[in-house]
């Protein structure tokens, strides 16, 4: 391990709380706010639990399992992506019960073809968050046994893996609805966080080459404009057709570029300029502002822009504000801006709908501005991306909008969502009354109500200097060297 010693399990557990981290005179009293979310939390689990424990999801009006494609034959989502918002909540007796059934019941070993991004993001790293959290031994263990049965993703003639992943027979393939049998940009680009820490925790070294190949060939290939399209070929090595977009199938790509610089205790210069570089060519080509000065980020097909805005893409906004502080010479303030005009956007979705909840996607064309106008956009299936950016926006600014926004966003949740099997998602978040999808999305209890749990707590639980959220908002501690490491011991 010698000089590139990650921060290890017991600084972890130190540093769960950074002392001194607090914000000096904060008069916030955020406990009333705190025990509502931690009452969510307890409503969502206690549910998933006594209607559909073992199973990945939960459908709360039926009150019976719901099963996902996406896992395969692999069960228990709900448990392996809760159990990190437990441990943070304090939800001793929830962790431990999650805990037994890893341990007795969570198996890998069954014929089924998954999502490597999902089975990443959620599964991988769920274990790793919580192994970092508690130390628990089986943690690590499951994550590097589901790592090393992902491993035949990346069988493929460029290295770059393939979508879905048989688990037992190690075939795969891609989306048949995929641009020409092409690999997603925001899958096979979210992996690279936790394959780095499987290798750091495996001591074995393939799960980091996997994807510093997958860096390899992305920067040998032209990119148009500077810009990512969002498919690639795992064949030929080369682009699909030229759609690029800071949503759904680009997305977590940009994310994970900024946060291996950080991750790496910005040792990884070559992540720093990737990302960069990305946001500069987003900027010139994809952002834009409309009429009444709203700031959006439009997609891009081919050359001409598709002026919609997902639910997806306002992770963004507190994508640009944590890379801010290393931004090139005199752009800091810039980006944070930014940051907080993608938010301002992102709240306004939200505003002016009847729920007071976001559609999927918003447009603005035709005299419309931050509205679905697609009957098949209107749904809200109870996504964290909004409240994401509120909780980097807060801690990065202490602008109290971002907690009256957040606490709109949790009375929303609580007059629409919830039900009395659980919460679930809605159909169409423009009717006076609620249509319930039925379905308790594993990452609600993941993201959203941790983000919204930690937009009301002290700043010193989670500090984002020594922690980077995963794309499922699971923590996984900075890479440190020895001699931070001997820093953070002292202090």
């Amino acid at each position: 391990k010698g000089k590139n010693e990650l921060l290890g399990l017991y600084q972890g557990k130190k540093l769960l709380h950074s002392k001194g981290n607090k914000l000096k005179g904060n008069l916030w009293n955020g406990r009333r706010y705190l025990q509502r979310t931690y009452q969510m939390m307890k409503h969502a689990w206690n549910n998933y639990k006594r209607y559909a424990w073992g199973l990945n999801e939960l459908k709360p009006i039926s009150k019976e399992g719901h099963s996902s494609s996406l896992f395969g034959s692999i069960k228990g989502a709900t448990i392996v992506d809760a159990l990190d918002t437990l441990f943070i909540m304090e939800m001793k007796d929830e962790f431990e019960e999650a805990k037994s059934w890893v341990e007795e019941n969570l198996d890998f070993n069954v014929n089924a073809e998954v999502s490597v991004f999902e089975v990443n993001i959620r599964f991988v790293g769920g274990l790793l968050s919580a192994y970092y959290l508690s130390g628990e031994e089986i943690f690590r263990k499951k994550a590097v046994e589901l790592g090393v049965k992902l491993l035949p993703a990346f069988h493929t003639p460029s290295g770059i893996p393939w979508a879905l992943l048989n688990i037992k027979s190690g075939i795969g393939r891609n989306w048949p609805w995929a641009s020409g049998g092409s690999s997603i940009l925001a899958e096979f680009g979210t992996l690279h966080l936790e394959f780095l820490h499987l290798s750091h925790l495996s001591g074995n070294p393939i799960f980091a080459e996997k994807v510093m190949n997958i860096r390899t060939v992305l920067n040998n290939l032209e990119k148009p404009q500077g810009l990512y399209p969002n498919y690639l070929n795992p064949s030929s090595g080369q682009w699909g057709q030229y759609h690029v977009s800071v949503g759904g199938l680009g997305d977590s790509f940009y994310e994970y570029l900024l946060k291996a610089w950080l991750m790496s205790d910005k040792t990884d210069l070559e992540a720093k300029k990737m990302y960069f570089d990305a946001v500069q060519a987003i900027e010139t080509h994809l952002i834009r502002k409309s009429s009444t000065g709203l700031t959006y980020i439009a997609e891009w097909k081919g050359g001409l822009l598709e002026h919609k805005m997902g639910h997806l893409t306002c992770f963004a906004g507190g994508m640009f504000a944590l890379g801010a502080d290393d931004a090139p010479a005199g752009l800091t303030q810039h980006y944070l801006q930014l940051g907080a005009e993608i938010a301002r956007t992102c709240y306004e979705s939200y505003n002016r709908t009847y729920m007071k909840l976001g559609p999927e996607a918003f447009r603005f064309d035709g005299g419309v501005e931050a509205i679905a106008t697609r009957q098949n956009e209107k749904y809200y299936i109870l996504r964290p991306e909004v409240v994401e950016t509120y909780m980097y926006m807060w801690r990065l600014t202490h602008d109290p909008k971002y907690r009256k926004w957040a606490w709109e966003a949790v009375e929303a949740l609580e007059n629409h969502c919830r039900v009395n099997g659980g919460y679930s998602g809605l159909r169409d978040v423009y009717l006076r009354h609620e249509s319930y999808d039925d379905v308790q999305q594993s990452f609600f209890l993941a993201e959203t109500l941790k983000y919204l749990y930690l937009i009301f707590s002290d700043d010193d639980l989670l500090p984002l200097e020594h922690w980077i959220f995963n794309t499922e908002a699971h923590l996984l501690p900075v890479l440190c060297t020895n001699k931070k490491e001997v820093e953070v011991n002292e202090k």
